[in-house]
């Protein structure tokens, strides 16, 4: 039976600590707060500000909303943008993407600046996460992987690491991440030649296919350390991963639950950035 890398545990510990540094900040007068751009009304995006709202909640951090109706202009999100950028008592912007197919994503992350870009869509948030230097933040998602691993005692110097998938949301930046940890990386994707015996080579696997249940139990061997960052809705409306967990979970040393593993760390690195950057702007 592998263990269950559960991401309450760590969501708790993260948790702990951004309650003291809100109080510290408190005490020096700046409350830390969140700015949330939503255009329309997606399940999925309420659903998640839902939660973000909540964590905030419990450890102090204020929210701010900036609602917009779905077909609202670029012009008008491009303001939202900007007065966001500069109220000073908005630490954080979580912008909900994708955006309606009408406004020009790169124009809009470009409009966002990184030191408040909290989720790692800037070009700025992403050259830091590459050259790792503090610059914006990485995506919540990537660094969700990275938290589990360092609470889990997982270390990564010199171990070899397979990363399936390659998109810029989770895939490059993490294995950049994971370099930084000196980790031997291998990206790979569905174009890969023989995936299962590539991903079979990793001593721990980071999977991001987007979709549901593609990496079975024939892409496992004992030993592996796995993190399943996908999550999908069945049929009859339970959730799943990228991983096929019945068939990994028998044969891997440990794995991430879906639901209940990277998600639930995701919402609190999220907060954990607005605070982050709180601080930044507190000094400077």
């Amino acid at each position: 039976m592998a263990q269950i890398l559960k991401g309450k545990e760590v969501a708790e510990a993260l948790a702990n600590t951004m309650k003291k540094d809100v109080e510290d900040l408190k005490a020096g007068g700046v409350v830390p707060a969140l700015g949330i751009i939503r255009l329309g009304e997606r399940d999925d995006d309420i659903s998640y500000e839902r939660g973000a709202k909540k964590r905030c909640e419990s450890v102090g951090v204020a929210v701010k909303q900036y609602l917009l109706p779905a077909d609202a202009s670029q012009e008008k999100l491009l303001g939202v943008i900007h007065e966001a950028n500069a109220d000073r008592n908005v630490h954080g912007v979580l912008l909900f993407r994708p955006l309606p197919r009408h406004i020009d994503d790169n124009a809009v992350r470009a409009a966002l600046l990184p030191e408040k870009d909290i989720d790692g869509i800037t070009d700025g948030s992403l050259a830091g996460v590459f050259a790792n230097i503090s610059l914006g933040f990485p995506p919540c998602t990537a660094e969700a992987c990275m938290a589990i691993l360092a609470h889990y005692g997982i270390d990564l110097a010199g171990r070899r690491v397979t990363v399936v998938g390659r998109s810029l949301v989770i895939g490059r930046p993490v294995a950049m991440m994971l370099m930084h940890k000196n980790a031997t990386v291998t990206i790979c994707h569905t174009k890969t030649k023989d995936l299962p015996s590539v991903v079979r080579e990793g001593e721990i696997v980071i999977v991001a296919a987007g979709k549901a249940e593609a990496i079975t139990g024939e892409y496992f061997r004992e030993g592996q350390t796995v993190i399943d960052v996908g999550i999908h809705v069945k049929e009859g409306g339970s959730l799943c991963g990228d991983v096929k967990f019945a068939e990994a979970e028998p044969v891997v040393k440990a794995i991430t639950p879906v639901p209940g593993g990277v998600g639930t760390v995701t919402t609190c690195i999220t907060i954990q950035h607005v605070i982050e950057a709180a601080k930044k702007a507190l000094v400077s």
